[in-house]
């Protein structure tokens, strides 16, 4: 692996949605969704809204920030057209992070035309939630992959791989199916703080909303996962070669147990909106670091006969 301009811009993208998806979380967590009403993309029927209040303010920046990276995005897709040739990893997941990103733009704007923000609890807008993150979970890893194929990462080998496959598989699966109850749960303890659900941050659960109830349910799939996670990484020293694939397994699963010491402490403290946005931080991360186990877990050992190289100069061997 070396570093190239376009691998670089690759992870700068990554860098910077992840920054997005925190300020998304920001808007949900104060309740400034509806900062803009019912409009979209105009902000409150304006381009640029006059005199904003706080709300107003908090989510007409994400939607500039948001537009940002989707320019990023763009642009990446175009760089990856033009420097690599018909086929390449590159180029597809440049494609594909394209896709998501549009994707992404959508799923908000659908919570902002049905109104789907600020103090609604309906399943409706616990499922598109869900369905948000499962997205930016997708949009993240096709970035990560763009960038690693993009410096020259060798492309997956499924075949022959016995157990590993499959047990990555359900790594990724697992790790999904958290996120998204997170997400979720972390929706639950915004309307709870917000009074649209009642009882408050410390409503019991016997009969409470199944938004708060989630609060149950996410903590004990976390904790499965996350034992899984060290039952993966052993696995993946065993099956893998080279070091970088068991660096990268305990490397997740560390991340992962950290996590969930994290998802107590955010209910110790009640969740305040800080721990929820570091918690959410740390989740992106155990993804990444996922992903990429995949990439060098699954890497093909051996250079593809017909694998054509970058426009200018020939790709390195990983």
């Amino acid at each position: 692996m070396r570093r190239t301009p376009f691998a670089t811009f690759a992870w700068a993208n990554v860098a910077y949605t992840i920054v997005v998806i925190l300020w998304g979380a920001f808007v949900r967590a104060t309740g400034s969704g509806a900062g803009c009403g019912d409009h979209w993309p105009l902000c409150d029927g304006q381009v640029i809204p006059r005199s904003p209040g706080v709300e107003q303010l908090i989510e007409y920046s994400h939607r500039l920030t948001s537009g940002l990276a989707l320019i990023g995005v763009a642009a990446l897709a175009v760089w990856a057209w033009r420097a690599f040739p018909r086929g390449h990893l590159a180029r597809r997941g440049a494609t594909a992070s394209l896709v998501f990103m549009l994707l992404e733009a959508a799923i908000g704007a659908g919570l902002v035309i049905f109104q789907l923000v600020e103090g609604d609890t309906s399943l409706a807008r616990a499922i598109v939630i869900a369905l948000h993150l499962a997205n930016t979970f997708l949009l993240l890893a096709v970035l990560a992959l763009t960038a690693w194929w993009g410096a020259g990462g060798a492309p997956l080998e499924l075949r022959g791989r016995g157990p590993l496959l499959p047990a990555l598989a359900v790594g990724l699966l697992g790790t999904l199916v958290v996120g998204s109850s997170g997400a979720i749960t972390a929706l639950g303890d915004t309307l709870l703080q917000m009074g649209a659900l009642p009882g408050g941050v410390s409503q019991p659960l016997s009969g409470a909303h199944p938004l708060v109830q989630m609060r149950v349910l996410h903590p004990v799939l976390g904790v499965l996962v996350g034992v899984y996670s060290l039952f993966l990484a052993r696995l993946v020293g065993r099956e893998a070669p080279g070091p970088a694939a068991r660096r990268l397994a305990w490397g997740m699963a560390g991340l992962f147990i950290a996590q969930i010491a994290l998802g107590g402490l955010n209910v110790s403290l009640k969740a305040p909106v800080w721990m929820q946005l570091v918690h959410l931080l740390m989740a992106d991360l155990v993804w990444l670091c996922l992903v990429l186990l995949c990439a060098v877990a699954l890497a093909r050992t051996a250079e593809a006969p017909d694998r054509a190289p970058v426009r200018g100069h020939a790709l390195p061997t990983p």
